[in-house]
């Protein structure tokens, strides 16, 4: 069994970081299960990358651009193996083309193409953990290329369906998925499970926990994600397509703009309750809209995060 593990740049912020993780990774092997590593940019480092190109030029290509961004999530890389052979692991380092990940030649925004994996898999046959630098890959011209934002998510998702792995778990700063933004909303709670066309809407409905592309993909190809913290704490959230039996009436709630939106097999029955409510509360709605399994309230930005919380209190604190 095989379990692909992405952790991004929060949580690789420095030695500390790196160290949990290669723990973690060390952690899920005692299990008896095999692991490949997917690692982003430590901290800021490709806003400090680019803001240091912008620096040296007011125009630098999109080519040398990726050249240059792409280098932060190989030094993860290394670093990361290294941290792993000092607690006795073997490990070992390899870049987006070194994996076998083909893209096509938008630079800044590459669609991976074809994934042969045939370093990876070398690896894992000899019970080498392969760390893998996220975000990039190569084109047909032998060019570096990056998958712009959440490319490591994508990376990681795709690494994930092309070996078969059992699950994709993604490591980051929060404990799972929750049925609100907790930062907005203090009571939110964490979910133990998602569907994933549910987590899919929210991502574009504003939820920056999972990226949209990552999300599509896991779609695609049938991959299961969990959302785990960083910490090693908990278990996280299972991202999944869920039997109608299992899944939820209401998955959760994301805010955008003055944009309010619920998702949820049943989210359209609840059109006329939330109107009322908000209407109820003096909190004008500028439009709306319904579609399969969502509604969304445009309302006023002074008023949005206030609508949020409402609706979050209607329909998820009962």
């Amino acid at each position: 069994m095989l379990t692909i593990q992405k952790f991004g740049g929060s949580s690789l912020a420095d030695a500390e970081g790196l160290c949990r993780a290669a723990a973690l990774c060390i952690r899920e092997r005692q299990k008896g299960r095999d692991a490949a590593m997917v690692v982003s940019a430590m901290g800021d480092t490709t806003d400090e990358l680019l803001a240091m190109a912008y620096s040296v030029s007011s125009a630098p290509s999109a080519r040398e651009l990726d050249a240059l961004m792409s280098t932060g999530e190989c030094s993860s890389a290394a670093l990361v193996a290294i941290a792993l052979e000092a607690r006795g692991q073997r490990a070992i380092s390899l870049t987006g083309w070194q994996s076998g990940i083909f893209t096509d030649a938008v630079h800044g925004d590459a669609q991976i193409t074809t994934l042969t994996c045939a370093r990876v898999r070398a690896a894992l046959a000899h019970e080498i953990v392969p760390v893998i630098s996220g975000f990039q890959g190569i084109d047909g011209s032998g060019d570096v290329t990056t998958l712009g934002r959440g490319g490591s998510d994508t990376t990681a998702v795709a690494l994930a369906a092309a070996l078969r792995a059992e699950r994709c778990d993604i490591y980051t700063d929060v404990p799972g998925v929750f049925t609100a933004d907790p930062r907005l909303v203090p009571e939110a709670r964490l979910l133990e499970k998602i569907d994933s066309r549910d987590m899919l809407r929210l991502s574009y409905a504003g939820a920056q926990v999972l990226e949209k592309r990552s999300m599509e993909l896991a779609l695609e190809k049938g991959t299961e994600i969990c959302l785990r913290s960083s910490s090693g704490e908990g278990e996280g959230t299972a991202v999944r397509v869920l039997g109608e039996s299992e899944r939820p009436e209401l998955g959760g709630l994301a805010l955008r703009g003055g944009t309010v939106t619920l998702v949820g097999r049943g989210a359209p029955a609840w059109l006329p309750r939330l109107q009322r409510r908000l209407e109820g509360e003096g909190i004008e709605i500028l439009d709306s809209a319904l579609s399969r399994d969502q509604i969304s309230f445009e309302l006023p930005r002074e008023k949005a995060l206030a609508g949020l919380r409402m609706l979050h209190a209607l329909c998820f604190e009962r």
